[in-house]
């Protein structure tokens, strides 16, 4: 993944010039970032800052808002008519660390967001374009596409049995963690962000599961939970979950680190595969057993358009066979349920 980001860097760097980037991989089901890297970027301690204006208060261009938005880039000059100062993270880490416009762009493939990118100029230098950002915008699915693939087709499998738990103060030092939690941290890493002790994706659940406190009722329920399914560098996965312990926002928190479940990466996979809702709905009715004849009078269609359907399944995941396919998605033969509105670990 590096090596992905750079690439993407480089590439954007001969049409977009810019002083740095940062490309972090998300959590679909959440929105919730789960690692991140950066070519001149901001450190490790201003980063996790970001990450909690993200979830906890109100700014432009915010990645669930473009995520939502017509387009899927916009600029930070232009959201704000030039005044860059109305940005409550610009005012208060973007400009005393030297950095004026941003240009930050969702990478959803049309299903899902698999990603993050944001391309930043330095103090006094040009604004971004309008030209740049639709430019920018145009390849969010090209990028988008490559980040899928790279993350999850690639030696994708679960991780281990082990559960790893920490115990986080309210600036998300490390009070308690068991030898399974330093194992699992040291599978995730850091990234080679300077002054970062933990993965970027637990000091966010663990803030996510403060705003959650601080919530409203009402405010809660558009708060995605306080979980993300991230990618070890060996390719295993892992559900990160935050949990409060107290009733404030400066309690601590417990984070748990274990091995992704079936139920949990089939949605995913079935993502990374590209399958339409169609194909969807028949990959889990064939996970139920269910014959050509049986699915078609369940879906209301023909068993030609069932067997159209499961051609497309076979090419798209490189399978050969329902069984073949069974044991590629759903891991020992468990059905997950594919087409949930709301497709959450």
């Amino acid at each position: 993944m590096p090596d992905f980001s750079r690439a993407v860097g480089d590439a954007l760097g001969r049409a977009v010039p810019a002083e740095g980037t940062c490309l972090m991989t998300i959590d679909p089901a959440t929105m919730l970032p789960t690692a991140e890297f950066v070519e001149n970027g901001l450190p490790a301690a201003e980063l996790l800052r970001l990450v909690e204006i993200e979830v906890r208060e109100p700014d432009f261009n915010k990645w669930v808002q473009l995520a939502r938005a017509d387009r899927p880039a916009a600029s930070l000059s232009e959201v704000t008519a030039g005044d860059l100062d109305r940005s409550l993270r610009q005012r208060e880490i973007r400009r005393p660390g030297g950095f004026a416009d941003e240009l930050r762009v969702v990478l959803a493939d049309g299903k899902a967001a698999w990603g993050a990118l944001t391309v930043f100029r330095e103090a006094k230098r040009p604004h971004f374009s309008a030209a740049e950002v639709r430019f920018v915008s145009s390849l969010a699915g090209l990028i988008a596409d490559g980040l899928r693939r790279g993350l999850l087709l690639d030696a994708a499998r679960a991780g281990d049995a082990d559960t790893g738990l920490l115990i986080l103060d309210a600036d998300d030092g490390v009070q308690m963690s068991n030898q399974a939690a330093q194992r699992r941290l040291d599978e995730l890493g850091t990234g080679h962000r300077a002054g970062a002790e933990l993965p970027l994706v637990v000091p966010a659940v663990a803030r996510q599961a403060r705003a959650l406190c601080d919530a409203t009722a009402t405010e809660a329920a558009d708060i995605r939970p306080a979980r993300a399914r991230a990618r070890t560098r060996s390719g295993q996965w892992l559900i990160v979950r935050g949990s409060l312990m107290g009733d404030g926002p400066d309690s601590p928190v417990a984070v748990m680190l274990e091995a992704a479940r079936p139920a949990e990466m089939a949605p995913l996979m079935a993502d990374a595969y590209g399958f339409t809702d169609g194909e969807r709905r028949v990959t889990e009715l064939v996970a139920q057993g269910l014959s050509t004849r049986q699915i078609a009078d369940r879906l209301r269609v023909s068993s030609y358009t069932v067997q159209d359907h499961l051609k497309s399944i076979f090419a798209k995941s490189g399978t050969g066979s329902r069984g073949d396919l069974v044991a590629q998605l759903f891991f020992d033969h468990y059905a997950a349920p594919l087409t949930l509105g709301d497709r959450g670990p």
